[in-house]
C-alpha cells in the first residue's frame, strides 16, 4: 500500500514550514508479480472452467456440453466416494498431524544441544521427494520381500496396500510422516518468537510447565496454529502423487481420493470434461476453507502477540 509521509521544513529565516510528501513504493513495481499470477494461476483457471462443459477426449475437438458434465459428476458413485475419502484424509490428517507437530516444534526450540540433533533428524522427510518416499514405504511394507518377512514379525508381514481396510490407515501414516517435519519447522520458528520475559514472570510467579504450554505457548502460537492448520486441510485436497505411487488409489478405490479421481477421470477414461469438474469443485472448496478458517480464527486483523513483553 502506497503511504504519504508529511515533513515539515522550517527554514532559517523563519518562513512558513514548507510541506514535501514523500511516496513509498510505487504500485508499478507489483505489475510483474500480477502478470505471473494471471498468466500462470487465473487463466490456466477460467480455461479449467470453461471446459468443464465441454465434452473432450483430451486429443479431437472439444464440443459442448454444457451441464451434462456436472450432473454425471456429482451423480457419479465414484466421484461421490472419492469426496468423501478426501474429507475424511482431510480432518485424519489434521487430527494426527496438528498435535505431534506442535508438541515436537515446542520441544525442538529448546536451548539443549541434544535437542537441535534430533531436530535434524526430525526434517529429515522434508528433503524427500513424494514418489521416493512411496516408493521405500511400498517396499518396506511388502508383504513377501518388505520389513515383516526379514524380520520374521508376522504382525508386519500383513497385506498393508492391499487390504481395503488397511489401505487408507497406511496412506495417512506415511502422509503424516512427510509433512509433520514441515510443520514442527513452522511451530519451531513460533515458538522461538515468544518473548523469553513472558516465562521468566510466569516461573516468578510459580505456574507449572504445563501452565506455562496453556497459557503462554498457545496463545502466542495462535496465528501459527491457524496458517499450519490451513495448510494442512487445504494441502489434503492436493495430495496425488504420494498416494498414486503407493496405491494407485487401490485395492479398489479405497484410497481414490479427488486429486486422484481426476486424474483417472482425465487420463485413464479420456473425459477430460468432467475432471475438469473435478478439478473445479477442489479449487471452489481449498478456497471456500482459507477463507472460512481465515475469518474465524481473526488472522486477517494481525493483532501483535507481543503483549507484556
Amino acid at each position: 500500500m502506497v503511504t504519504t509521509v508529511t515533513e515539515r521544513l522550517v527554514t532559517r529565516d523563519g518562513a512558513r514550514p514548507a510541506t514535501r510528501s514523500r511516496r513509498g513504493p510505487s504500485p508499478v513495481m507489483v505489475i510483474p508479480a500480477l502478470v505471473f499470477f494471471a498468466v500462470f494461476a487465473l487463466i490456466p483457471l477460467v480455461g479449467v472452467l470453461v471446459l468443464s462443459f465441454m465434452s473432450w477426449d483430451g486429443l479431437g475437438t472439444p464440443t459442448w456440453a454444457g451441464i451434462d458434465n456436472w450432473l454425471r459428476t456429482l451423480s457419479s458413485p465414484e466421484t461421490g466416494n472419492a469426496a468423501w475419502l478426501s474429507f475424511v484424509v482431510m480432518i485424519a490428517s489434521w487430527l494426527i498431524q496438528a498435535p505431534i507437530s506442535l508438541l515436537l516444534g515446542v520441544f525442538t526450540a529448546g536451548r539443549q544441544r541434544y535437542r537441535a540433533v534430533l531436530s535434524v533428524l526430525y526434517f529429515l522427510p522434508l528433503v524427500f521427494s513424494a514418489a521416493a518416499v512411496a516408493i521405500a514405504f511400498k517396499s518396506l511394507l511388502d508383504p513377501n520381500f518388505g520389513l515383516g518377512s526379514a524380520l520374521g514379525l508376522d504382525i508386519l508381514a500383513q497385506n498393508w496396500l492391499g487390504d481395503p481396510k488397511l489401505a487408507l490407515g497406511v496412506v495417512l501414516f506415511v502422509i503424516a510422516w512427510s509433512f509433520i517435519p514441515f510443520h514442527t519447522l513452522l511451530y519451531q520458528a513460533g515458538v522461538k518468537q515468544i518473548p523469553v520475559s513472558l516465562y521468566e514472570a510466569a516461573m516468578i510467579d510459580g505456574a507449572s510447565v504445563m501452565r506455562r504450554f496453556w497459557a503462554i505457548t498457545i496463545p502466542q502460537l495462535r496465528y501459527t496454529i491457524v496458517t499450519s492448520s490451513t495448510l494442512m486441510l487445504v494441502g489434503s485436497l492436493t495430495y496425488f502423487d504420494l498416494i498414486y505411487v503407493l496405491t494407485a488409489g487401490g485395492p479398489g478405490n479405497a484410497t481414490r481420493i479427488l486429486p486422484l479421481d481426476m486424474y483417472l477421470v482425465g487420463f485413464r477414461s479420456f473425459d477430460m470434461g468432467r475432471a475438469s469438474v473435478i478439478a473445479v469443485i477442489l479449487v471452489a472448496v481449498g478456497l471456500t476453507l482459507s477463507l472460512i478458517l481465515n475469518r474465524m480464527s481473526g488472522a486477517s486483523r494481525m493483532e501483535s502477540q507481543m503483549e507484556g513483553a
